[in-house]
């Protein structure tokens, strides 16, 4: 058996048949090619590809990251959850009160009479056993009869008695006592060291009190949200910006509900980077700048730098389309972003425009990168070939 020896001119063809396959500028390559993706022409061609709902190739530019930035922009708690003053704390069915009057001499109506004149020149106290705010939202003084209290403050309570026993005692002095806080509280809960009800005083406690007052929290400050419910109202607002911004450092009304949230988020990075993993980042996010960064950044032997993508389902209304897209039930278009970094101008867009939970950020092999892989796919047996003659006639 001759084995010929492979010549320089077949060689030359097969080079010759590898440029031709890239040279293209969609830059194709055959399909039994190792590959870790689809190609920057591949990527470009999926929003002509048939789907439902289409695809939509979108490249990023500073409007663009000005118009998805603006739709992401979480409300503040000082914008929607008004921290007014503390007006004192209401007194609200269920509270437990004790409410003591003092009448002075001669006390007719609650006192008694006496033979001992330094006994009659001294006011009187009578303080009345510890009572229930009732379910109508009241408390019963004799003499006085029901007296409304719920949704009033102490103060409010003791002028209301004062007024109703004018020309029955003489010169009475109210005072009302809480002694059992059950109505005017705030509910703590989520990722907390002990979730608790925390009662609100006079002093005006606010978000982070109540925090502190349920052990901080149990997971990295960075990863946590707060979410705080008032009536029908939801907001939330990641944990970091509350302490950087004592405005969202909000005063605490009665009924709130806060819930401390551990959501990691994270995206995935795939393609000519050097890594490929999940990567988690903060509750407050982070830019397109910082994912490439803590992605180990682009492999320069295989990264088509105009090739970097962003895979998302975005907001329908998200960006300002010229035809509205369709979108899936959710209310959501499969959006590609494109992003080419052989513009300088684009590291700056790079350095504003967010990463969002759940995102595939791809960065596609260079056609030069897929020219060499084919050539040494090709080649490499025909060096083995040449290994073996060498060997059968040194044999």
């Amino acid at each position: 058996m001759v084995i010929p020896k492979c010549s320089s001119a077949y060689i030359g063809l097969l080079l010759s048949l590898g440029c031709g396959l890239f040279s293209s500028g969609c830059a194709t390559y055959p399909g039994w090619l190792p590959a870790s993706g689809p190609s920057r022409g591949q990527v470009v061609e999926a929003q002509n590809t048939p789907s439902s709902p289409p695809i939509q190739l979108v490249n990023v530019t500073d409007a663009v990251a000005r118009s998805v930035i603006s739709s992401q922009k979480r409300s503040l708690f000082s914008e929607t959850l008004k921290s007014n003053t503390p007006t004192g704390y209401i007194v609200g069915p269920g509270d437990m009160v004790i409410v003591s009057i003092w009448e002075s001499p001669p006390a007719v109506l609650f006192g008694t009479v006496s033979l001992n004149p330094a006994a009659s020149a001294s006011a009187h106290e009578t303080a009345f056993p510890e009572q229930m705010v009732s379910t109508a939202g009241t408390i019963n003084i004799p003499f006085v009869g029901r007296v409304p209290a719920a949704g009033k403050t102490q103060q409010e309570i003791e002028t209301e008695i004062v007024h109703r026993l004018t020309g029955k005692a003489n010169q009475p002095y109210v005072l009302v006592r809480v002694t059992r806080n059950t109505t005017s509280a705030v509910t703590v809960m989520g990722e907390v060291t002990s979730s608790t009800r925390i009662p609100l005083t006079d002093r005006g406690e606010r978000l982070l009190d109540a925090l502190a007052a349920a052990g901080g929290v149990r997971q990295p400050v960075d990863k946590i949200t707060l979410q705080v419910t008032r009536g029908n109202q939801v907001q939330a607002l990641a944990l970091d910006t509350v302490i950087r911004d004592p405005k969202q450092n909000i005063v605490l009304q009665p009924g709130d509900v806060i819930t401390a949230l551990f959501q990691p988020s994270s995206f995935t990075v795939l393609g000519a980077t050097a890594k490929n993993e999940e990567i988690n980042f903060e509750a407050q996010g982070i830019t397109l700048a910082q994912a490439l960064a803590r992605a180990g950044g682009l492999q320069d032997t295989r990264a088509d730098a105009r090739a970097v993508f962003i895979f998302r389902f975005e907001d329908q209304k998200a960006l300002d389309w010229k035809t509205p897209p369709q979108a899936t039930p959710e209310g959501k278009v499969p959006v590609i972003y494109q992003v080419d970094l052989r513009d300088p101008a684009s590291f700056f867009v790079a350095q504003s425009f967010p990463v969002n939970n759940k995102d595939v950020l791809y960065v596609s092999n260079a056609p030069a990168a897929e020219l060499q892989k084919f050539l040494s796919l090709v080649t490499s047996p025909i060096y083995s070939v040449d290994r073996l003659v060498n060997l059968t006639r040194q044999n």
